[in-house]
Protein backbone atom coordinates (compact mmCIF):
# COMPACT_ATOMS: atom_id res chain seq x y z
CA UNK A 1 0.00 0.00 0.00
CA UNK A 2 1.37 3.85 -0.78
CA UNK A 3 0.95 5.51 2.33
CA UNK A 4 4.16 8.06 1.47
CA UNK A 5 3.81 11.44 -0.23
CA UNK A 6 6.36 13.84 -1.44
CA UNK A 7 9.44 13.43 -3.31
CA UNK A 8 12.20 16.26 -1.19
CA UNK A 9 9.67 16.11 1.64
CA UNK A 10 7.88 12.80 2.49
CA UNK A 11 5.37 11.83 4.98
CA UNK A 12 4.48 8.03 5.75
CA UNK A 13 1.20 7.48 7.60
CA UNK A 14 0.82 4.13 9.72
CA UNK A 15 -1.71 2.64 11.88
CA UNK A 16 -5.09 1.70 12.16
CA UNK A 17 -8.70 3.39 13.87
CA UNK A 18 -8.61 0.69 16.23
CA UNK A 19 -4.83 -0.14 16.84
CA UNK A 20 -2.78 0.77 20.52
CA UNK A 21 -1.29 4.10 18.05
CA UNK A 22 -1.27 5.98 14.51
CA UNK A 23 1.87 8.23 13.54
CA UNK A 24 3.63 9.64 11.18
CA UNK A 25 7.39 9.93 9.50
CA UNK A 26 8.40 13.11 7.99
CA UNK A 27 11.62 12.60 6.12
CA UNK A 28 14.11 15.44 4.44
CA UNK A 29 13.01 18.54 6.43
CA UNK A 30 15.74 20.84 6.93
CA UNK A 31 17.56 21.07 10.43
CA UNK A 32 17.10 24.01 12.68
CA UNK A 33 13.34 24.28 11.97
CA UNK A 34 11.38 25.40 15.48
CA UNK A 35 8.85 22.85 16.52
CA UNK A 36 6.19 24.46 18.30
CA UNK A 37 4.87 22.04 19.97
CA UNK A 38 1.91 24.50 20.99
CA UNK A 39 1.03 24.67 17.66
CA UNK A 40 0.86 21.22 16.73
CA UNK A 41 -1.55 21.02 19.97
CA UNK A 42 -3.86 23.52 18.83
CA UNK A 43 -3.91 22.06 14.83
CA UNK A 44 -5.08 18.46 17.04
CA UNK A 45 -7.73 20.92 18.77
CA UNK A 46 -8.88 21.97 15.47
CA UNK A 47 -9.67 18.01 14.15
CA UNK A 48 -11.30 17.15 17.23
CA UNK A 49 -15.10 16.65 17.85
CA UNK A 50 -16.93 19.73 18.41
CA UNK A 51 -19.98 19.65 20.20
CA UNK A 52 -23.18 17.71 19.34
CA UNK A 53 -22.50 18.06 15.81
CA UNK A 54 -19.11 15.45 15.63
CA UNK A 55 -19.19 11.92 16.98
CA UNK A 56 -18.98 10.91 20.71
CA UNK A 57 -15.81 8.94 20.04
CA UNK A 58 -12.98 11.68 21.59
CA UNK A 59 -9.57 11.12 21.69
CA UNK A 60 -7.13 12.87 24.00
CA UNK A 61 -4.23 12.95 20.73
CA UNK A 62 -1.63 13.13 23.29
CA UNK A 63 1.11 12.72 20.64
CA UNK A 64 5.22 11.80 21.41
CA UNK A 65 7.66 12.74 18.76
CA UNK A 66 10.20 10.38 18.87
CA UNK A 67 12.75 11.00 17.13
CA UNK A 68 14.25 13.56 14.46
CA UNK A 69 13.60 16.72 17.27
CA UNK A 70 16.25 17.56 20.04
CA UNK A 71 16.07 21.00 22.23
CA UNK A 72 13.13 21.75 20.35
CA UNK A 73 14.36 22.20 16.31
CA UNK A 74 14.44 19.31 13.70
CA UNK A 75 17.37 17.62 13.43
CA UNK A 76 17.52 16.86 9.95
CA UNK A 77 16.92 13.04 10.22
CA UNK A 78 13.79 11.16 10.18
CA UNK A 79 10.87 12.55 12.57
CA UNK A 80 8.31 10.08 14.16
CA UNK A 81 4.94 10.89 15.34
CA UNK A 82 3.14 8.43 17.53
CA UNK A 83 -0.21 9.42 19.00
CA UNK A 84 -2.05 6.50 20.98
CA UNK A 85 -5.72 5.41 20.61
CA UNK A 86 -7.60 5.64 23.71
CA UNK A 87 -10.84 5.39 23.41
CA UNK A 88 -11.51 2.31 21.03
CA UNK A 89 -15.37 0.54 21.16
CA UNK A 90 -14.50 -2.29 18.36
CA UNK A 91 -17.58 -4.41 19.93
CA UNK A 92 -19.50 -1.49 17.85
CA UNK A 93 -18.14 -3.11 14.57
CA UNK A 94 -18.76 -6.97 15.06
CA UNK A 95 -21.87 -6.80 13.42
CA UNK A 96 -20.34 -4.78 10.42
CA UNK A 97 -17.43 -7.69 9.28
CA UNK A 98 -19.91 -9.48 6.76
CA UNK A 99 -21.93 -6.67 5.32
CA UNK A 100 -20.06 -3.61 3.51
CA UNK A 101 -21.18 -0.69 4.85
CA UNK A 102 -22.34 1.80 1.69
CA UNK A 103 -19.93 4.52 0.96
CA UNK A 104 -16.98 3.48 2.96
CA UNK A 105 -14.33 1.46 2.26
CA UNK A 106 -15.31 -1.74 3.55
CA UNK A 107 -15.90 -3.65 -0.12
CA UNK A 108 -12.91 -2.27 -1.44
CA UNK A 109 -10.48 -2.72 0.85
CA UNK A 110 -11.93 -6.41 1.16
CA UNK A 111 -11.38 -6.85 -2.42
CA UNK A 112 -7.60 -5.24 -2.10
CA UNK A 113 -6.26 -7.58 0.81
CA UNK A 114 -8.76 -10.27 0.64
CA UNK A 115 -10.03 -9.73 4.04
CA UNK A 116 -6.58 -9.58 5.79
CA UNK A 117 -7.30 -6.17 7.07
CA UNK A 118 -8.47 -4.34 10.10
CA UNK A 119 -11.99 -3.64 9.06
CA UNK A 120 -12.34 -2.44 13.23
CA UNK A 121 -13.23 1.56 12.43
CA UNK A 122 -12.55 1.12 8.82
CA UNK A 123 -8.65 0.69 10.00
CA UNK A 124 -6.00 2.22 8.36
CA UNK A 125 -8.55 3.43 6.05
CA UNK A 126 -10.43 5.24 8.92
CA UNK A 127 -10.44 9.58 9.04
CA UNK A 128 -8.87 8.86 12.51
CA UNK A 129 -5.70 8.65 10.83
CA UNK A 130 -5.62 12.19 10.00
CA UNK A 131 -4.88 13.06 13.46
CA UNK A 132 -1.08 11.97 12.37
CA UNK A 133 -1.65 13.74 9.30
CA UNK A 134 -2.38 17.04 11.18
CA UNK A 135 0.62 17.02 13.58
CA UNK A 136 3.02 16.06 10.56
CA UNK A 137 1.37 19.40 8.67
CA UNK A 138 1.65 21.35 11.73
CA UNK A 139 5.04 20.69 12.03
CA UNK A 140 5.42 21.57 8.46
CA UNK A 141 2.89 24.84 8.36
CA UNK A 142 4.95 26.27 11.20
CA UNK A 143 7.79 26.20 9.24
CA UNK A 144 5.94 27.61 6.25
CA UNK A 145 4.81 30.39 8.63
CA UNK A 146 8.56 31.11 9.84
CA UNK A 147 8.75 32.48 5.97
CA UNK A 148 6.11 34.01 5.58
CA UNK A 149 3.77 31.86 3.84
CA UNK A 150 0.43 31.26 5.11
CA UNK A 151 -2.87 28.92 4.92
CA UNK A 152 -6.14 28.80 5.82
CA UNK A 153 -9.40 27.24 5.06
CA UNK A 154 -12.55 28.11 5.85
CA UNK A 155 -16.43 26.17 5.36
CA UNK A 156 -17.62 28.14 2.06
CA UNK A 157 -20.92 26.13 1.95
CA UNK A 158 -22.78 23.30 3.63
CA UNK A 159 -26.28 22.74 3.64
CA UNK A 160 -27.14 25.93 1.28
CA UNK A 161 -25.70 28.24 3.77
CA UNK A 162 -22.90 30.11 2.05
CA UNK A 163 -20.19 31.81 4.40
CA UNK A 164 -18.22 35.12 3.30
CA UNK A 165 -15.69 35.38 0.64
CA UNK A 166 -12.37 35.28 2.04
CA UNK A 167 -11.29 38.40 -0.07
CA UNK A 168 -9.35 38.97 -3.12
CA UNK A 169 -6.44 40.98 -2.33
CA UNK A 170 -3.33 39.32 -0.20
CA UNK A 171 -4.19 41.83 2.69
CA UNK A 172 -7.91 40.72 3.27
CA UNK A 173 -6.83 36.89 2.57
CA UNK A 174 -4.38 37.17 5.70
CA UNK A 175 -6.67 39.09 7.65
CA UNK A 176 -9.56 36.03 7.41
CA UNK A 177 -6.76 33.56 7.57
CA UNK A 178 -6.00 35.06 11.24
CA UNK A 179 -9.58 34.77 12.29
CA UNK A 180 -9.94 31.41 11.32
CA UNK A 181 -7.02 30.58 13.13
CA UNK A 182 -8.84 30.83 16.43
CA UNK A 183 -11.94 29.33 15.20
CA UNK A 184 -12.88 25.60 15.82
CA UNK A 185 -16.23 26.15 13.19
CA UNK A 186 -14.56 27.58 10.62
CA UNK A 187 -16.48 30.27 8.78
CA UNK A 188 -16.33 34.00 8.62
CA UNK A 189 -19.54 34.86 9.02
CA UNK A 190 -20.61 34.36 12.45
CA UNK A 191 -24.41 34.42 11.46
CA UNK A 192 -24.01 31.67 8.50
CA UNK A 193 -21.97 29.67 10.99
CA UNK A 194 -25.09 29.45 13.41
CA UNK A 195 -27.11 28.38 10.24
CA UNK A 196 -24.65 26.28 9.02
CA UNK A 197 -24.46 23.90 12.46
CA UNK A 198 -28.21 24.39 12.89
CA UNK A 199 -28.46 22.24 9.39
CA UNK A 200 -25.93 19.88 11.04
CA UNK A 201 -27.80 19.05 14.43
CA UNK A 202 -31.26 19.02 11.77
CA UNK A 203 -29.55 15.99 9.60
CA UNK A 204 -28.10 14.68 12.77
CA UNK A 205 -31.58 14.55 14.59
CA UNK A 206 -33.11 12.29 11.27
CA UNK A 207 -30.10 10.00 11.73
CA UNK A 208 -28.10 11.50 8.31
CA UNK A 209 -25.54 13.12 7.45
CA UNK A 210 -24.22 15.92 5.21
CA UNK A 211 -21.27 17.67 3.52
CA UNK A 212 -20.27 20.62 1.68
CA UNK A 213 -17.73 22.79 0.23
CA UNK A 214 -14.32 24.33 1.64
CA UNK A 215 -12.12 27.16 0.60
CA UNK A 216 -8.43 27.11 0.97
CA UNK A 217 -6.10 30.38 0.44
CA UNK A 218 -2.49 30.32 0.51
CA UNK A 219 -0.27 33.44 0.50
CA UNK A 220 3.17 34.06 0.44
CA UNK A 221 3.94 31.77 -2.62
CA UNK A 222 6.75 33.29 -4.76
CA UNK A 223 5.99 33.08 -8.76
CA UNK A 224 7.76 30.10 -10.22
CA UNK A 225 7.17 26.78 -7.76
CA UNK A 226 6.10 24.05 -9.50
CA UNK A 227 6.32 22.37 -13.06
CA UNK A 228 5.09 21.72 -16.21
CA UNK A 229 2.99 19.06 -17.43
CA UNK A 230 2.77 15.70 -15.05
CA UNK A 231 4.40 17.62 -11.61
CA UNK A 232 2.35 20.85 -11.73
CA UNK A 233 1.48 22.58 -8.61
CA UNK A 234 -2.36 21.66 -8.98
CA UNK A 235 -1.33 18.44 -9.44
CA UNK A 236 0.44 17.83 -6.40
CA UNK A 237 -1.95 19.86 -4.26
CA UNK A 238 -4.80 17.74 -5.81
CA UNK A 239 -2.78 14.21 -5.17
CA UNK A 240 -2.17 15.10 -1.29
CA UNK A 241 -5.74 16.71 -0.78
CA UNK A 242 -7.76 13.18 -2.26
CA UNK A 243 -5.84 11.57 0.37
CA UNK A 244 -7.95 13.26 2.89
CA UNK A 245 -11.17 10.72 3.26
CA UNK A 246 -14.34 12.43 2.36
CA UNK A 247 -13.13 14.72 -0.63
CA UNK A 248 -14.85 13.86 -4.18
CA UNK A 249 -13.84 17.05 -5.96
CA UNK A 250 -11.27 19.89 -6.18
CA UNK A 251 -11.58 23.73 -8.48
CA UNK A 252 -8.93 26.01 -8.57
CA UNK A 253 -9.42 29.62 -8.64
CA UNK A 254 -12.81 30.40 -10.75
CA UNK A 255 -13.21 26.62 -11.59
CA UNK A 256 -16.46 25.19 -12.84
CA UNK A 257 -18.18 28.12 -12.06
CA UNK A 258 -16.72 30.76 -14.47
CA UNK A 259 -16.08 27.53 -17.21
CA UNK A 260 -19.07 28.67 -19.21
CA UNK A 261 -17.09 32.39 -19.30
CA UNK A 262 -15.49 33.50 -22.24
CA UNK A 263 -11.53 33.96 -22.15
CA UNK A 264 -11.73 38.17 -22.29
CA UNK A 265 -13.75 37.12 -19.12
CA UNK A 266 -11.64 34.71 -17.42
CA UNK A 267 -8.15 35.77 -18.13
CA UNK A 268 -5.98 37.83 -15.41
CA UNK A 269 -4.86 41.20 -16.45
CA UNK A 270 -1.19 41.48 -15.81
CA UNK A 271 0.11 44.91 -14.15
CA UNK A 272 3.19 46.00 -12.54
CA UNK A 273 2.58 47.04 -8.77
CA UNK A 274 5.12 48.02 -6.08
CA UNK A 275 8.24 46.61 -8.77
CA UNK A 276 6.33 43.06 -8.69
CA UNK A 277 3.76 41.15 -11.39
CA UNK A 278 0.27 41.10 -9.86
CA UNK A 279 -3.17 40.22 -11.52
CA UNK A 280 -6.20 42.47 -11.45
CA UNK A 281 -8.39 39.45 -10.93
CA UNK A 282 -7.51 35.69 -9.90
CA UNK A 283 -9.79 33.45 -11.50
CA UNK A 284 -6.59 31.03 -12.03
CA UNK A 285 -6.11 30.82 -8.84
CA UNK A 286 -3.26 31.81 -8.08
CA UNK A 287 -1.37 29.33 -10.73
CA UNK A 288 -0.71 29.31 -14.55
CA UNK A 289 1.01 26.87 -16.72
CA UNK A 290 1.13 24.21 -13.50
CA UNK A 291 3.62 26.91 -11.90
CA UNK A 292 2.88 29.98 -8.92
CA UNK A 293 2.17 33.75 -10.34
CA UNK A 294 2.73 34.80 -7.00
CA UNK A 295 -0.98 35.75 -6.44
CA UNK A 296 -2.36 34.26 -3.60
CA UNK A 297 -3.28 30.12 -4.70
CA UNK A 298 -6.86 29.42 -4.03
CA UNK A 299 -8.83 26.43 -4.20
CA UNK A 300 -12.29 24.85 -3.02
CA UNK A 301 -12.91 21.16 -2.32
CA UNK A 302 -16.29 18.83 -2.27
CA UNK A 303 -16.65 16.89 1.09
CA UNK A 304 -19.05 14.52 0.87
CA UNK A 305 -21.70 13.56 3.53
CA UNK A 306 -20.22 11.24 6.43
CA UNK A 307 -21.03 7.56 4.68
CA UNK A 308 -22.14 6.20 8.23
CA UNK A 309 -25.57 7.29 9.06
CA UNK A 310 -28.36 5.49 11.24
CA UNK A 311 -30.91 4.50 8.64
CA UNK A 312 -31.46 1.43 7.33
CA UNK A 313 -29.18 1.17 3.91
CA UNK A 314 -28.98 -1.81 1.32
CA UNK A 315 -25.80 -3.65 0.95
CA UNK A 316 -24.03 -6.83 0.62
CA UNK A 317 -22.55 -9.43 3.27
CA UNK A 318 -19.25 -10.28 1.46
CA UNK A 319 -18.65 -13.50 3.66
CA UNK A 320 -22.15 -14.83 2.51
CA UNK A 321 -21.80 -13.02 -0.99
CA UNK A 322 -25.28 -12.08 -0.64
CA UNK A 323 -27.44 -9.19 -0.15
CA UNK A 324 -29.00 -7.79 2.89
CA UNK A 325 -29.29 -4.57 4.94
CA UNK A 326 -27.37 -2.65 7.39
CA UNK A 327 -28.40 -0.27 10.09
CA UNK A 328 -24.80 0.80 11.46
CA UNK A 329 -24.44 1.69 15.08
CA UNK A 330 -21.59 3.07 16.93
CA UNK A 331 -20.43 6.73 17.49
CA UNK A 332 -20.34 8.49 14.19
CA UNK A 333 -20.25 12.03 12.52
CA UNK A 334 -23.25 13.62 11.18
CA UNK A 335 -20.70 16.34 9.13
CA UNK A 336 -17.05 16.05 8.97
CA UNK A 337 -16.12 18.94 7.07
CA UNK A 338 -15.27 21.36 10.04
CA UNK A 339 -12.77 18.79 10.90
CA UNK A 340 -11.75 18.25 7.73
CA UNK A 341 -10.67 21.96 7.38
CA UNK A 342 -7.19 21.24 9.30
CA UNK A 343 -6.70 18.40 7.93
CA UNK A 344 -6.88 20.47 4.36
CA UNK A 345 -4.46 22.78 5.61
CA UNK A 346 -1.90 20.11 7.02
CA UNK A 347 -1.71 18.26 3.62
CA UNK A 348 -1.33 21.08 1.68
CA UNK A 349 1.44 22.24 3.68
CA UNK A 350 3.00 19.44 3.15
CA UNK A 351 2.59 19.00 -0.64
CA UNK A 352 3.80 23.02 -0.57
CA UNK A 353 6.81 22.47 2.06
CA UNK A 354 8.02 19.56 -0.61
CA UNK A 355 7.02 21.41 -3.60
CA UNK A 356 9.41 24.45 -2.36
CA UNK A 357 12.16 22.19 -1.45
CA UNK A 358 12.07 20.71 -4.94
CA UNK A 359 12.70 24.20 -6.04
CA UNK A 360 15.03 26.19 -3.86
CA UNK A 361 16.37 23.44 -2.12
CA UNK A 362 15.65 21.23 1.69
CA UNK A 363 17.67 23.97 3.47
CA UNK A 364 15.27 26.72 2.09
CA UNK A 365 12.89 25.95 4.49
CA UNK A 366 15.08 26.58 7.41
CA UNK A 367 17.06 29.51 6.17
CA UNK A 368 16.49 33.00 8.42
Amino acid sequence: MKNTIGTCVSVTLFGESHGPAIGAVIDGLAPGIKVDTDFITAKLEQRKPYGSISTARHEDDDYSIISGVYNGVTTGTPICIIIPNSAQRSDDYTASRGPARPGHADYTAYAKYHGFEDFRGGGHFSGRITAALVAAGAICMSALEQKGIKIGTHIARLGGVIDRNMGISEAEINESIEVLAGKQFAVLDDYASDLMQAVIKEAAAQGDSIGGVLETAITGVDAGVGEPWFDTLEGAISHGIFSIPGIKGIEFGGGFELSDARGSEYNDAFRMERGRVVTETNNNGGINGGISNGMPIVFKTAVKPTPSIYKEQKTVDLRKGENTTLEIKGRHDPAIIHRVRVVEDAVTAIVLADMLAQRYGTDWIAKK
